[in-house]
């Protein structure tokens, strides 16, 4: 006996993104996914947010491997600074477009080294006190997986994001048979899928959303401009096919659209026919009812080819009246701001626009209660840990489990942190350990609490006031005047009184210091900012940066 087993989700608790699980046995790890999350308004300048896996930073020797699920950035797409941290591990499994992705992804962060395997579902690999099995599932990337792995307690079922599409765009459905094995060998704890515990029903087949964009292609006389997720190959397929039909040309544009695409034509997951494909700068060579653009930038992403045409910066494709931008794929939680603005920004233009909300061009990858249900039947597990969705997909989905009939007492609403422990004599939450955010900003990763990030929050509210002394080292007597610079600071209508009288204060604090003969730097300028940040706020209610410095002459 090797003690406890412990499954500890270090993200995708309480949040939609930055999936990422610590599954512990013996004091050997398993890590099963690694994925981000995209920043929110208020994380100023900050490109990527990452679980915090600190907790697995001096356990490298533990680790056995890596799984991946599959190839979504909210699964992946923290894989290279996991690497950078903490280390290699013996190996990184996954399905083929998953490692495909995966592999190119490290590249560009110059990490060539990495122990990249491809795992066919069905093998089984030996990982000590664990043996891996991935379990073919159906979702809106191809190769996605289920991860089995087995203990001497039995085996834990990690779902990644799934549906029970019954007619997918590849013919392969999720291995439902496979799934029914594992029930009746005993699942030990199910970890499944949340995203759309609160939809009733069964999600429509991601073959479904095909005709559907051949109507309404069929429909458009002008340029028609498709954005949707540039991992979601079925759907960009399916946007090539009808294009094909009907004899428009097809420029696939934004940079990680290419890619992707690339990657899945080489692995014969997507096909492009000769003489349909036309570069994105010839765009404005070929007449508008001939072309298809197929764009990144669906979720109103900053720096996506979409959001640049939509404020006419991008180099190949201008938006003009007549176009036709259609949405197939829906806003992440979190992402309805900007993809609104974008929508708008488009409608300014005078081209029209087309949602899921418009036309049936989407189909979510992962199911609905019927199919949530339905897995629960399958595998009839002893304990359930819902995964992947916010505290209230979290909860409904421990509805679900309820009722089909499994005890309410073995069903654990967790939180990232907060780990399960199973052993022979049951389950039970264990203690804490942290499972915050690390911030990346450029390169750099950092804690949350970061002094910059506190910085540019406060520049954003209330702006900044700096303040520029000159004073003799002989004898601390101000050599000149005062300047006051200011930025972001909402009083323009009497910036030049505000000014006038600021220099006062500041003439005033300095002579204070002089006289009772205070010399040391840092505590002039610590007065300093308290005289100006005092006499602000009592002036505009705004508790704007003070940046006080002090030069001797």
């Amino acid at each position: 006996m090797t003690g406890p087993l412990k499954i500890l989700p270090l993200g995708g608790l309480g949040e939609i993104g930055k999936n990422m699980t610590v599954v512990e046995h013996g004091d050997r790890i398993v890590l099963v996914d690694t994925g981000l999350m995209f920043p929110t308004a208020e994380m100023l300048g900050i490109d990527l947010v990452l679980p915090d896996f600190s907790y697995l930073r001096d356990r490298v020797d533990d680790i056995e491997a890596i799984v991946l699920t599959h190839g979504h950035e909210d699964h992946v797409g923290a894989l290279p600074f996991v690497l950078r941290e903490i280390g290699m591990p013996p190996a990184i499994y996954g399905g083929a477009l998953t490692i495909g992705l995966v592999r190119s992804k490290l590249e560009e962060h110059r990490t060539r080294d990495a122990p990249l395997e491809v795992l066919e579902p069905g093998t089984r690999v030996p990982l000590g006190p664990f043996e891996l099995e991935l379990v073919h599932m159906a979702h809106s990337i191809p190769d996605s997986r289920a991860v089995v792995l087995r203990t001497e307690l039995g085996p834990v079922l990690i779902t990644g994001d799934y549906k029970f599409d019954q007619t997918p765009v590849d013919g392969n459905p999720a291995d439902i048979s496979r799934l029914a094995e594992l029930g009746a060998e005993g699942v030990l704890c199910l970890c499944g899928d949340s995203t759309n515990a609160d939809r009733a029903g069964v999600a429509p087949s991601e073959s479904s959303v095909g005709p559907a964009l051949l109507d309404l292609f069929a429909r458009c006389n002008g340029r028609i401009i498709v954005t949707s997720f540039a991992s979601n190959v079925h759907r960009v397929q399916q946007v090539i096919d009808a294009a094909a039909q009907l004899g428009r040309r097809v420029a696939l544009v934004g940079r990680s659209m290419r890619k992707n695409f690339n990657i899945a034509s080489n692995l014969g997951i997507a096909q492009m026919p000769e003489g349909l494909p036309i570069p994105a700068r010839e765009i404005e060579s070929f007449p508008d009812h001939e072309v298809v653009v197929i764009s990144t930038g669906s979720q109103g992403e900053p720096l996506s080819a979409l959001r640049r045409m939509a404020h006419a910066d991008h180099p190949d494709v201008e938006l003009h009246s007549g176009d036709t931008v259609i949405f197939s794929a829906t806003p992440i939680p979190g992402n309805e701001r900007s993809v609104n603005e974008t929508i708008d920004r488009i409608f300014e233009i005078g081209a029209e626009v087309i949602t899921a909300a418009e036309a049936p061009i989407h189909a979510s990858g992962h199911g609905w209660q019927e199919e949530l249900k339905l897995m629960l039947n399958l595998v009839r597990p002893r304990y359930v840990m819902p995964f992947h969705g916010d505290h209230k997909r979290l909860r409904l989905h421990a509805r679900l489990a309820e009722s089909v009939g499994i005890d309410p007492g073995r069903i654990y609403k967790g939180r990232n942190g907060l780990a399960l422990e199973i052993d022979g004599g049951g389950a039970g939450l264990a203690s804490e350990v942290p499972a915050g955010m690390i911030f990346v900003d450029g390169v750099d990763i950092g804690d949350p609490d970061d002094v910059a990030l506190r910085d540019r929050r406060a520049l954003s509210a209330d702006g900044v006031f700096i303040v520029v002394a000159t004073i003799s080292s002989d004898d601390g007597s101000q050599v000149a005047p005062p300047e006051i610079i200011f930025r972001g600071v909402p009083f323009v209508d009497e910036a030049d009184a505000l000014v006038s009288e600021l220099r006062d204060v500041a003439t005033g604090s300095l002579a204070d210091a002089a006289r009772h003969e205070e010399r040391e730097t840092t505590l002039l300028q610590q007065n300093l900012h308290d005289d100006i940040a005092a006499f602000v706020y009592e002036r505009l209610r705004r508790r704007p940066m003070i940046l006080p410095v002090i030069v001797e002459v």
